[in-house]
């Protein structure tokens, strides 16, 4: 089985974390992708710079600057700091962004009713699933990071959980497709103070229960939706879990 696993900002920003993290990924055998987040570096990189940084609903507002910055951290520094040290541990990666090969189309996100600028809705039927595969097959590991095109010469700031759910969606068509979310907690629970509290399953109708109930809320409701979303195009399951636990079964199955 494919497993294409995504880390976010806990882990990147967290040397430590991130350390673990690559040593468990590198160990995993068979077809694997990995997909990474930003963290706060594009942040702190832009306040050096003296580029404002403008948050609209909780979410980065990204001009040409910030592009241009985001660009820089999140294909250059971010991402060949890991393919390094995963080439370390003897997993043969390569870098990649949605521009490298056209592998991930996307189309700059409608100004209305917010504009977000130079921000990426993936065009999921054009992902390369061939080209993916053909590196799965000669034993190389794609590490895409959060950036696509829009097949015009632009670079598109694009949500990291959304790439790694097409990625997946495209992997599906030539593969049984494993979808990981890693990030700081256990899984879904059901009270977030509470690691005991783990929701191990999750399918469509108890989404619905849990979502009335305010059990799943705010960021997690996009990230289960989504999950579903991957399932319901393919994905054989999408499992969400603490990034320390990559290697062992503890997190919330999405079926």
């Amino acid at each position: 089985m494919i497993k294409i696993i995504k880390i976010g900002g806990n882990v990147v920003d967290n040397e430590e974390a991130l350390e673990r993290f690559l040593d468990d990924f590198a160990s995993i055998d068979g077809g694997k992708v990995l997909v990474h987040g930003g963290g706060k570096l594009a942040t702190r990189l832009c306040q050096q710079l003296g580029i404002a940084t403008q948050m609209i609903e909780g979410r980065r507002v990204t001009d040409r600057d910030t592009l241009d910055v985001c660009t820089m951290v999140y294909a250059g520094l971010i991402n060949k700091r890991i393919v390094a040290a995963l080439n370390a541990r003897g997993c043969k990666a390569v870098g990649l962004s949605g521009a490298d090969a056209s592998v991930i189309p996307a189309r700059k996100r409608s100004p209305e009713p917010i504009d977000f600028g130079w921000v990426g809705d993936i065009e999921g039927d054009k992902v390369d699933h061939a080209f993916i595969q053909h590196l799965l097959e000669i034993g190389v590991t794609p590490v895409f990071c959060a950036l696509t095109h829009d097949g015009k010469g632009n670079m598109l700031n694009t949500n990291a959980d959304s790439i790694a759910s097409q990625v997946a969606i495209a992997t599906a068509r030539f593969a049984p497709t494993q979808l990981v979310f890693c990030f700081e907690k256990d899984g879904v629970l059901a009270d977030v103070d509470d690691p005991s509290s783990l929701i191990t399953t999750i399918n469509s109708d108890s989404f619905a229960q849990l979502k009335e109930q305010g059990i799943i809320a705010q960021g997690m409701v996009p990230k289960v939706s989504g999950a579903l979303k991957a399932v319901s195009q393919g994905v054989a399951e999408v499992v969400i879990k603490n990034s320390a636990n990559l290697l062992s079964e503890r997190g919330t199955t999405i079926k």
